[in-house]
């Protein structure tokens, strides 16, 4: 029986994953499915179940390797094409998973709304960005979200309201599935103003990081009290690379994929750093980039 039958023109089989990312390495997916609505994904979600498939779901692959060997299982990505909905009412704005939040945060700018000028130059749909509560120097997403919209896989629809949400550092306590949306509290401004915070933390960002690089933004999380990117570069790891991986010689804490790249050769790399830092320092670093599967 086919897993998918009678969804086939949402489903590929054998697809291609490295383009859907941002370090474009990996191989395949078994299925790569783009639900166009929620009853879809409700059903794609019912049929994984059944047949006890797993379920990776992608948003715009800016924090994501793929292993070579691919993924053998049901990829289902929320793209900005069907779940990227943007409504604002007064100073809440209410956002589907599959916005670019590049995106969202033009669009609050221009609207007189103050909140999101942190997450400039953080690529990623708001879906994937909520659940691990990204962020950097200049603040986190957390910080606005009032109302999280969520699926778990049997198709329950439910939300989680800021109280219930733990927003920790690149860390939730969300569990469900599927991230259908959110909603932000923002603060009106001028957008004039607001314009000229985020060309500020831009500027900052394009010049303390590889942003025309093949990359995943930080490899690790920062352990209490010192930056990975200190660590790496004390450790005498800038520049160093295994095969076309190479860790960045503009910020330690990202690794570039240059051309002629595996991800065998990333996660080697990301392995000799962590295990170089730990001999020299006693720190256990922890990554941040999710390593499919």
């Amino acid at each position: 029986m086919n897993l998918f039958a009678g969804l086939e023109e949402i489903v590929k089989e054998n697809e291609p994953l490295a383009p859907h990312t941002w370090y474009r390495l990996g191989g395949p997916a078994r299925y790569y499915v783009e639900p166009r609505n929620k009853a879809e994904l409700l059903e794609v979600a019912k049929r994984c179940s059944e047949h006890e498939q797993e379920i990776f779901v992608l948003g715009r692959g800016s924090n994501v390797l793929v292993r070579d060997e691919g993924i053998d299982g049901v990829v289902v990505r929320l793209n900005d094409k069907h779940f990227g909905g943007i409504e604002i009412h007064e100073t809440t704005v209410r956002v589907e998973s599959g916005v670019d939040m590049s995106h969202l945060v033009g669009v609050c700018a221009r609207s007189g709304l103050r909140g999101l000028e942190c997450m400039i130059g953080i690529p990623g749909s708001v879906g994937g960005q909520i659940k691990q509560n990204a962020g950097g120097k200049f603040g986190d997403i957390g910080s606005v979200v009032s109302n999280v919209f969520l699926m778990d896989q049997s198709g329950y629809e439910f939300n989680r309201e800021r109280e219930e949400i733990f927003f920790g550092y690149r860390d939730t306590n969300i569990m469900a599935k599927f991230i259908l949306g959110a909603e932000f509290v923002l603060t009106p401004d001028d957008p004039d103003r607001i314009g000229r915070s985020i060309k500020e933390v831009w500027m900052f960002k394009k010049a303390t990081q590889p942003l025309n690089t093949r990359n995943a933004g930080c490899v690790f999380k920062n352990p209490p009290n010192v930056s990975c990117g200190s660590l790496i570069e004390r450790a005498g790891l800038m520049g160093k690379s295994v095969g076309g991986a190479e860790v960045s010689d503009r910020h330690a804490n990202f690794i570039v994929a240059n051309n002629g790249a595996t991800s065998a050769e990333v996660l080697e790399l990301i392995d000799l750093v962590r295990t170089t830092v730990k001999e020299k320092f006693e720190v256990e670093m922890e990554t941040e980039i999710q390593i499919w599967p």
